[in-house]
């Protein structure tokens, strides 16, 4: 049974014998509601709070994703760099509107999507990664400063040198995923996106539930569920492939090919 102790919350939430301290306590009831990703002994994965700079990795893939051979062709990049290198066919670092577009084609989304996510993601994300201070008329992306894109009101799974933060993609789920399914729907997505929010973070909070919005889209899933898996997928772009594969079998077209020399 849980119990109060000096106003600190003792139970599944907060102190046991392999917490040290408190992680909630009862005056903040919100500590209580939204608990932390805390780490068990038998986890794979070690030193949570860490970021990794090339592998997104949690509790299930420590090592990051290795089908594929996916980590080991993409350890010469960040987390963030690996998130858009789906997009950049020709590997020459910089993403044009028509990569953006052409990406979002792959997975089967029509005209009018396609040239909608060109749009919100190339015109707004340009400008924080070109090398000068005058804007870029082609509004390419420059993938050697997309950490640069960083925004506030989301989980802050990437830190802001485009590194990945596994106790920040950990506590998406602890926080949010609250009756243990293995992944957010959308109410789940809501309230991660109303905790999130921070003060007067206008773009920050579009930013998010843009960004929420076109990962169901590509995930689509048939039980409303979108998996946590598929989720952490999606920060190192490896789902990226696998949907343009899926479609590409769907409609009798060749897969993407993925193989690249390392630089």
């Amino acid at each position: 049974m849980d119990v109060k102790h000096q106003g600190v919350y003792q139970g599944p939430n907060g102190v046991n014998a392999e917490e040290p301290f408190p992680t909630a306590i009862y005056q903040q009831p919100v500590t209580v509601e939204r608990k932390p990703f805390i780490p068990s002994k038998q986890d794979k994965l070690k030193d949570a709070g860490t970021a990794r700079a090339n592998i997104a990795a949690d509790t299930r893939c420590p090592n990051g994703t290795l089908e594929g051979d996916f980590a080991e062709r993409h350890k010469h990049q960040t987390v963030v760099q690996q998130h858009c290198d789906y997009f950049d066919t020709d590997h020459d670092g910089i993403l044009w509107p028509s990569d953006t577009y052409n990406g979002c084609r792959k997975w089967g989304w029509n005209i009018f999507l396609s040239l909608l996510a060109t749009f919100i993601i190339n015109f707004n994300l340009s400008y924080p990664t070109v090398p000068g201070w005058l804007p870029d008329p082609c509004f390419r992306i420059y993938l050697n400063r997309v950490y640069k894109c960083k925004h506030g009101s989301d989980s802050m799974t990437y830190d802001n040198e485009g590194r990945f933060r596994s106790q920040n993609f950990e506590d998406i789920f602890a926080k949010y995923d609250r009756d243990n399914k293995g992944g957010l729907t959308v109410a789940d997505v809501k309230d991660f996106i109303k905790g999130q929010s921070m003060v007067l973070d206008l773009f920050g909070i579009n930013a998010t539930i843009l960004e929420w919005t076109a990962v169901y889209l590509l995930l689509w899933p048939e039980d409303g569920i979108m998996r946590k898996e598929d989720i952490r997928g999606i920060y190192d772009g490896s789902i990226f492939y696998k949907k343009a594969d899926e479609y590409a079998i769907k409609t009798g077209k060749e897969p993407q090919p993925k193989v690249k020399k390392l630089k």
